[in-house]
């Protein structure tokens, strides 16, 4: 969705448990794009900013104090841009590969949520975003790709109802 409000940007969190260290040959590949694929992101139209230590990724920020786990935290102009990145060059093909790299996990890994322009959301919004999410669904306060929400509204965009519920037209 894109919001015709630039006063709000789409803030996204991802996260993965690793299957082995990061310096293991197992995630040699991995390792190897993390700068290419960051250096597409920040490079890609409606990219906003990412977050970063001191080793120009993610890798080494603790999430939800659990050592096996990395982060992946931006802000975009939209969903339309953030999509467009996602599904193209170096960034698909470590996408369909994530497999090899993380574990297949049963709760909610990622997360989206509108920000104030400027925001910068940190670890800890983060992990609440995403910890609301698996415990409501999506809301307006987090949501996913499939069901987004506008910047400033609480109708969602798009809905799966159910064809038996409701009443037959």
């Amino acid at each position: 969705m894109t919001t015709p409000d630039a006063a709000y940007q789409l803030a996204q969190v991802n996260i993965g448990r690793l299957k082995a260290p990061l310096d293991s040959p197992q995630l040699k590949d991995f390792v190897d794009n993390l700068d290419p694929v960051n250096a597409d992101a920040d490079a890609a139209d409606g990219f906003v900013w990412r977050l970063e230590s001191d080793s120009g990724n993610a890798t080494d920020v603790p999430v939800f104090g659990d050592e096996w786990l990395i982060i992946n935290m931006s802000v975009w102009r939209d969903s339309n841009a953030l999509t467009a990145y996602m599904y193209q060059g170096r960034h698909r093909e470590m996408l369909a590969r994530r497999r090899e790299f993380f574990e297949r996990v049963q709760e909610v890994m990622t997360a989206l949520w509108w920000v104030p322009a400027g925001h910068r959301p940190t670890v800890a919004e983060a992990e609440q975003r995403l910890l609301h999410l698996r415990a409501n669904g999506p809301t307006p306060y987090a949501f996913t790709l499939r069901t987004s929400f506008p910047a400033q509204g609480a109708e969602p965009v798009s809905l799966d109802i159910p064809e038996d519920l409701g009443c037959p037209v």
